[in-house]
């Protein structure tokens, strides 16, 4: 009982780390400015509601993929973990992560009307570095089982997200970008530390095949 609460604390932790919703909240005010705050909870809702369909068809799926293109599990993961220390990086200096957008995008996004399936659902929620986590994840345990604790800890982040979204302007006045800034660099530094397991999880499963 005890190690399935570890696991999926530690599988709703590497997915609520990399998606990093508190983080999005000063970009889902700037590329939502011009909109009213009916529209912008629209967006929110509809943007959580396909990150999480996104989100969970990786996690059901992603062993297909892996199959596909002849990828084993320990590359995934020594990938998936190089991916998170990344992004963590970007975290830890509280500077926007590039494997999410980069500066041009976001600029671009600001001009458009209806930011909730691009980008919003994709690629600042549903991200390259989220899809490659759940996958990684939902093969971790090596049965079917082991998909049903990814699938709840997206469901939990992309309900949090929904509700830091909604609430985001008051969410910023309150703490402020160097609060936000301060936060982001504590989840930042929890990312790395997964990240890197995952990539000694990685290693050690090549060398264990190795003999």
């Amino acid at each position: 009982m005890r190690a399935n609460f570890t696991y999926f604390l530690v599988t709703f932790s590497a997915i609520f780390f990399i998606v990093d919703p508190l983080g999005l909240v000063p970009i889902f005010i700037a590329i939502t400015a011009h909109s009213t705050r009916e529209k912008r909870r629209a967006m929110a809702k509809r943007a959580t509601l396909l990150a999480f369909g996104l989100l969970s068809f990786f996690a059901i799926f992603g062993g297909l993929v892996f199959r596909l293109f002849g990828i084993t599990m320990p590359a995934m993961r020594m990938a998936g973990g190089f991916l998170l220390v990344m992004t963590a990086i970007d975290m830890l200096r509280a500077q926007p992560t590039r494997t999410r957008s980069s500066p041009e995008e976001e600029m671009e996004f600001e001009n458009k009307a209806d930011v909730a399936i691009v980008p919003l659902a994709m690629p600042l929620l549903a991200g390259p570095g989220s899809i490659v986590t759940v996958m990684v994840l939902a093969g971790r345990g090596g049965t079917y089982t082991a998909i049903i604790p990814v699938v709840i800890s997206a469901a939990l982040t992309c309900l949090i997200a929904y509700l830091l979204l909604r609430t985001a302007d008051p969410i910023q006045r309150l703490l402020g970008r160097s609060g936000i800034a301060v936060l982001e660099r504590i989840m930042g530094l929890l990312l790395a530390a997964i990240g890197v397991q995952f990539m000694v999880d990685g290693v050690m499963e090549v060398v264990k095949n190795l003999h």
